[in-house]
């Protein structure tokens, strides 16, 4: 798996950019889930491993089926940091080599922000919503 490492690069950039001048503060810590996945779980299992090394929190991997009735896994890798572009440029690049290393899919990282109630609202009305950016 080869990850376009300046597409990421650039994606993340944006995603500051966007959340800062939608008024999301500069100072303040926030969840960072770095996306993998792939359909070998034995890969997305190495590339946890390493990642956990590395010091984020990894979730349990969900299982789920494409279009094509393919079986795929997917985890979060957790971190909690400012909107700082340096620091997450360079968790980018971090997690970017160890899931090229393990051999899977990384497309970015997201992150939650609004109103605390709204997110509540939006995190009670369907876990598997897409309000990440």
């Amino acid at each position: 798996m080869a990850v376009d490492i300046a597409a990421l690069r650039a994606q993340s950039e944006e995603t500051i950019e966007a959340l800062l001048a939608d008024g999301a503060p500069d100072d303040e810590l926030f969840v960072i889930e770095h996306h993998l996945a792939s359909a070998d779980f034995t890969k997305l299992e190495k590339a946890a491993v390493e990642l956990v090394k590395a010091g984020y929190h990894v979730d349990d991997a969900d299982e789920f089926e494409l279009d094509d009735n393919s079986r795929w896994f997917a985890f979060v890798a957790v971190s909690e940091v400012r909107l700082d572009a340096k620091l997450l440029d360079m968790q980018t690049q971090e997690v970017a080599k160890i899931a090229d290393m393990a051999g899977v899919d990384y497309d970015g990282w997201g992150t939650y922000w609004g109103e605390e109630d709204d997110l509540e609202d939006d995190m009670d009305y369907d876990d598997n919503n897409d309000d990440t950016f």
